[in-house]
């Protein structure tokens, strides 16, 4: 029998919850086989912690923020995104309420994207389809 996937999560930061207009991603330092990617930011979610407790954790961690959560993402397996065989991740939509990101743990970079700019970096691959999500649901493409 497999074991139970791994849930993490990540926040698609937008510029603006009502009108999006940008999204935040982050450019992973580690590990060596993902350094150098594009990702949503988020992380892991700790034993006996919630998933949106979760998210506030890691990108107040990763990025000195405090966010405000909008509407998920869904994705095919039971709402969560499969990342490999061994992870799952549930995508929220969020804006920033408090302080500006900067890359504190686990990322070299930030960029805020403009739709027409959102394939300008190199995403990572479980993310790909997750992006492509995103943009169908911020801008109905």
């Amino acid at each position: 029998m497999p074991s139970p996937r791994i849930d993490v999560v990540a926040a698609l930061l937008v510029d603006d919850l009502a009108v999006p207009t940008q999204v935040l991603t982050a450019r992973r330092t580690e590990p060596p086989l993902l350094a150098g990617g594009w990702e949503i930011p988020g992380g892991k979610v700790d034993p006996g912690e919630g998933p949106d407790d979760a998210l506030h954790r890691e990108i107040r961690e990763e990025l000195g923020v405090t966010i405000t959560l909008g509407e998920q993402i869904p994705g095919p397996l039971a709402r969560w995104w499969p990342l490999g065989e061994r992870y799952r991740m549930r995508v929220t939509i969020a804006q920033v309420s408090d302080g500006i990101p900067a890359p504190l743990a686990g990322h070299s970079e930030l960029r805020w994207l403009t739709r027409h700019a959102l394939w300008s970096v190199d995403w990572l691959p479980g993310n790909r389809p997750i992006v492509a999500a995103a943009a169908a649901r911020l801008w109905n493409d």
